[in-house]
């Protein structure tokens, strides 16, 4: 059976207390079960038995010796030439071709490559021929300390409802650690709360935040905290990352609305119609969107006035209902609630109670027209009287508070007057038989205001006296024959159609 024997020599400075001893790459049977008592990492591949080196990442020393092949057939005369072949060698690592010592010259790096796999060869240099077939091993870069934790998900915002119990869960925050995980603590991560107490927490292993304390977004609606994650299970010297959290308070309705001003005063015309709007009132709800649209109402269902909700500003408009007149009733005294339009079942304890406010109208008066007692007035009188006989006398007051004086006219009559009094007298006598009805137009007008007038109509009827005698309506020339007989109606005579009595 042919043989040959590779020794590895790893120096104390690879920080493993035992120095390694010399493997024999034996020939054997696949079928052969191999042990070694002291390496677990002896392998059977191609009847050889071959091995594993180690090197730490990121050393800066120059030619770092990682151990040393040597064939057991190698009797030290210089004859045998070591060749080192496969990915990284004569660029990453270098073999002492008469030694068979195996160097690093290049800083490694774990996290970019972990494992480099390559060939040995010894060769006869007397005959060029090589002493055994080739035999594989590997290289494995050793991790160490030297990646600090990186969150993957920056930048990090979360949402949650103002007032939400303790403990209620905000968002999860998740680092990476590109070290070794199997290696010692390297990427064995704990997270902690740099900025954000008394108000949140996190689970130092699951990265996951949650609130420690009730919140009014009304006092702070949004809060910044910052969450560290370190290595090493946070024990000293372990390295670490830090990553922001923009935590919102969402609104929910906790606030009822309320008046600032207990007490309005507004203003309307009398001669305002049904409809117009008299004034605005306004209540102020510290919550936002939704939870601060409102309803406002009136106590007592008002028959004269209403509010409706501006829907965009969320003003109460007051509007009149009914029609009002300063000279019956000149102020209002009317109470307004106002109450959120959604209330969850859970948040009617913050509404138990609306709050009111207390609205004065005061009615301003308008200069109105006269008004006459009467729709129309019907009058009688005699046909014959002198000029200046009484017909009538009609009435206007000014509805106003002043109460102006008033000054009639007759339009456009040439046989009646009227007094400042509102007397009506003839001013031409009156016949029956030529008019026997007369309708006038009566007209009142402020003294005070000239452009305050009304108008009402008057009707006038003549009554008939005997100052007619009877009249034939025509000449009669009657003939009556000689032999007539007793009865006979020679003729018949009419009385005048322009005699006012029988």
């Amino acid at each position: 059976m042919s043989r040959m024997d590779y020794c590895l020599l790893l120096p104390f400075t690879l920080g493993i207390s035992l120095l390694w001893p010399c493997f024999m790459a034996t020939e054997i049977s696949q079928t052969e079960e191999v042990k070694h008592p002291v390496d677990s990492h002896l392998r059977v591949k191609r009847g050889w038995m071959w091995n594993q080196f180690f090197v730490p990442e990121e050393m800066n020393k120059t030619n770092y010796h990682i151990g040393q092949l040597r064939s057991d057939l190698d009797n030290g005369n210089n004859s045998f030439q070591y060749k080192l072949l496969g990915a990284g060698a004569g660029s990453i690592f270098v073999i002492d071709e008469r030694t068979g010592d195996i160097f690093a010259v290049q800083k490694l790096d774990r996290e970019e490559r972990s494992l480099y796999t390559l060939r040995a060869q010894v060769i006869d240099s007397t005959t060029g021929r090589a002493v055994e077939p080739e035999s594989e091993f590997v290289i494995r870069v050793s991790d160490i300390n030297d990646n600090e934790p990186k969150f993957l998900d920056e930048p990090y915002e979360a949402i949650v409802p103002e007032m939400s119990p303790e403990g209620t869960l905000v968002i999860q925050v998740t680092a990476n650690d590109a070290d070794d995980p199997s290696s010692g603590n390297n990427a064995r991560l704990l997270y902690s709360l740099l900025q954000g107490q008394p108000y949140f927490s996190i689970e130092p292993t699951t990265g996951i935040i949650r609130t420690s304390s009730k919140m009014d977004r009304e006092l702070q609606d949004e809060y910044w905290v910052i969450i560290q994650a370190k290595d090493m299970l946070g024990q000293p010297g372990g390295l670490s990352g830090t990553t922001s959290v923009l935590i919102k308070l969402s609104d929910v309705n906790d606030n009822k609305p309320i008046f600032k001003e207990s007490f309005y005063r507004l203003t309307v015309s009398e001669a305002a119609p049904t409809g117009t709007s008299i004034g605005k009132i306004m209540a102020y709800d510290n919550d936002i969107g939704e939870n601060a649209e409102m309803d406002y109402s009136i106590e007592d269902d008002s028959q004269t006035f209403d509010i409706i909700t501006n829907n965009e500003t969320q003003e109460g408009i007051v509007i009149l209902k009914k029609k009002v007149d300063f000279e019956h009733q000149n102020d209002y005294r009317i109470r307004a609630n106002v109450k959120n339009r959604h209330v969850d079942k859970q948040l009617l304890k913050y509404h138990e109670e609306a709050s009111s406010t207390l609205i004065k109208v005061q009615v301003e008066d308008e200069d109105e027209p006269p008004v006459f007692l009467l729709p129309y007035y019907l009058f009688e009188v005699f046909e014959g009287g002198p000029q200046g006989s009484f017909v009538g006398t009609v009435s206007a007051t000014d509805p106003d508070q002043r109460n102006s004086p008033i000054r009639y006219s007759i339009t456009r009559s040439k046989m009646f007057s009227i007094d400042d009094n509102g007397t009506i007298i003839t001013t031409n006598a009156l016949d029956r038989e030529i008019n026997a009805w007369y309708n006038l137009s009566i007209t009142a007008t402020e003294k005070y205001n000239v452009q305050q007038i009304s108008a009402v109509p008057v009707y006038v009827q003549v009554l008939n006296i005997n100052d007619h005698a009877p009249e034939f309506s025509e000449y009669y020339d009657t003939y009556v024959c000689e032999n007539a007989d007793p009865g006979q109606i020679p003729q018949t005579f009419e009385k005048s159609a322009n005699t006012g009595n029988s």
